[in-house]
């Protein structure tokens, strides 16, 4: 008996020391989870740290941890580990927190069920998910705030997850909402230094002396970078239209939005625009508000546009992200300095059109002191010139000579009527360019009247001094040209995309129209453009049909922006 009683007590002291051991192990197994869980600064790592080692702690075969939208509803990203991606692949998408996910979500406390099936909650599993039974739901509060939970399926060894289990998960949670708060102070940090770096970027980049389009592209390509996004759109404000002008497309799908114009109704930049606020959607792909955007290729999940405006004035244009289908939505702390972002940005365009309008008033007075100087000085001295051959005249004898003094003289009062008319050209220029609509919105309210006969908005791409360097004349034939293209277009061409480019420089201005359809039959080449042809020609331009290898046709209708007086004299 005495023996018998020993054996017990060793045995029990041993079950002890093993119980010891045991939580000795496990204490330790904590305090390293917790330790590698804090040695992360970037958030993702820091999730993805989290998961495992909660899984590890707990003998779980599979875990997950789901961050909760702005909503308060649903979960906005969904992290998994012990399921490869071939099984995610074959499951589909990714839990959105219904169920008995949200159950955690609705009731952040810890739950704990020796088998899921049985919870009220539960409404099964969907296609390839593999079976679950024991499970384990713990919050992860940060701040006082549930950032999200940690879900932990099926201990191993077919055992069920005990108090001790939610005990460790539990500690485990409020390490992890520590690190999670530091990892985002981090990247708060190094996402302002990012946007103050870009905003140094574009302001040297406009004091350099780059052009609109490029300050725009730098604009649209840093807000890619520092927020993640597949796709980065500026649309500026159309004006005398009811569009926004798709200016600069990157990313995803930018061959198919670059020069779209996008109606101010059912989108999110004319939504953005309209308001002059922030305006944001979870998936674009799916978001009933927005059912006229076209969202990008490839970047079909959570979008922001935000205003290009600052000091409450009307924006000047709109700024567009989008991230790929899974990304996590934009949050309140990467809109604080997108905002900020989008005003100096606002500025950066605001200085570059003062910088043009200067170039355009310094260009228009130095014409007016050209046409001064060739009133006040060259047309008197030839006026003189020409009074002294006519009384030289008189005194050559010489028939011949005198003849030949005599054109000279008509050939001097020639050269003041040409002078006098481009004296009369540049002045009018001037006026011209002071107001009216000029030829930059008469193209794109053409182009945007003409997605209802096409079905479908056309690219428009307009380069150059449109309003300053086309002459009226010109700008006029170029608008009912292009009316023509397009409406030749929508009845013949059967095109699903439609390109228009109109650019001025290198001393002609140049439409071209160009899509994807049928091409042109030889036979309907001179029958019906020949008008076309005919106003060309009638400016001193020319008119071409190309047709590309790839298919569709091309149109090129040319004209010079300065006109020889004398040749249109002759004409």
């Amino acid at each position: 008996m005495p023996k018998m009683r020993l054996d017990e007590l060793l045995d029990e002291l041993q079950a002890r020391i093993d119980a010891a051991r045991g939580t000795r192990d496990r204490v330790h197994s904590l305090l390293e989870a917790v330790v590698s869980v804090g040695r992360e600064l970037e958030l993702s790592q820091v999730l993805r740290r989290i998961v495992e080692a909660g899984a590890l702690l707990v003998d779980a075969e599979y875990g997950a941890l789901g961050v909760i939208g702005p909503d308060g509803r649903t979960l906005s990203q969904f992290l998994t580990v012990g399921v490869s991606d071939e099984e995610i692949a074959r499951i589909g998408p990714l839990p959105a927190g219904h169920g008995l996910l949200g159950e955690v979500i609705r009731h952040p406390e810890p739950l704990r069920l020796a088998d899921i099936g049985t919870h009220p909650s539960s409404h099964g599993f969907p296609a390839h998910h593999p079976p679950m039974r024991t499970f384990l739901g713990v919050p992860i509060r940060v701040r006082e705030e549930v950032f999200g939970n940690l879900y932990l399926t099926d201990k191993r060894g077919g055992q069920e997850f005990d108090t001790e289990d939610e005990s460790v998960i539990t500690t485990l949670s409020v390490a992890a909402g520590v690190a999670i708060d530091n990892a985002r102070l981090y990247e708060g940090s190094q996402r302002q230094q990012h946007w103050l770096r870009a905003n140094a970027e574009i302001t040297g980049s406009l004091l350099s002396g780059s052009s609109r389009t490029e300050v725009l592209q730098l604009i649209a390509r840093r807000a890619q970078d520092i927020t993640g996004a597949q796709a980065a759109e500026i649309a500026t404000a159309l004006p005398e239209t009811d569009g926004l002008l798709v200016e600069v497309a990157i990313g995803a799908g930018a061959d198919a939005r670059q020069g779209l114009i996008l109606p101010l109704a059912g989108t999110m930049v004319g939504a953005a625009h309209t308001e002059g606020a922030p305006v944001s959607s979870p998936r674009t792909a799916t978001d009933r508000r927005f059912e006229a955007d076209s969202a990008p290729a490839r970047a079909e999940g959570p979008a922001v546009a935000v205003p290009l405006g600052t000091g409450g004035a009307p924006a000047r244009g709109v700024l567009f992200l989008a991230r790929a289908a899974g990304e996590p939505v934009f949050s309140d702390g990467e809109l604080e300095p997108l905002l900020a972002f989008a005003g100096q940005a606002a500025l950066g365009l605001e200085l570059a059109d003062r910088r043009r309008d200067a170039e355009q008033i310094a260009l228009l007075e130095e014409r007016d002191r050209i046409a001064r100087d060739l009133h006040d000085l060259a047309i008197q001295r030839l006026f003189a010139t020409g009074m002294t051959l006519q009384s030289a005249a008189r005194l050559v004898e010489h028939g011949g000579a005198a003849q030949r003094l005599g054109r000279a003289v008509d050939d001097l009062d020639e050269t003041i009527k040409i002078i006098r008319s481009t004296i009369f050209g540049l002045r009018t220029k001037d006026r011209d360019g002071a107001g009216g609509a000029g030829l930059r919105a008469r193209a794109a309210r053409a182009v945007g009247e003409a997605a209802t006969l096409l079905g479908h908005p056309p690219r428009l791409s307009m380069e150059g001094l449109l309003d300053t360097d086309v002459p009226t004349d010109v700008a006029d034939h170029v608008v009912a040209v292009l009316g023509e293209l397009l409406s030749n277009a929508a009845r013949h061409a059967h095109a699903s995309r439609v390109g228009v480019s109109l650019k001025a420089g290198g001393g002609e201005v140049v439409l071209s129209v160009s899509d994807n359809g049928v091409g042109i039959p030889e036979q309907g080449r001179r029958s019906g453009l020949a008008n076309l042809d005919e106003r060309a020609r009638s400016v001193g331009g020319a008119f071409l049909i190309e047709s590309p290898e790839e298919g569709g046709s091309r149109l090129v209708w040319r004209a010079p922006l300065q006109r020889d007086p004398a040749a249109a004299e002759l004409g």
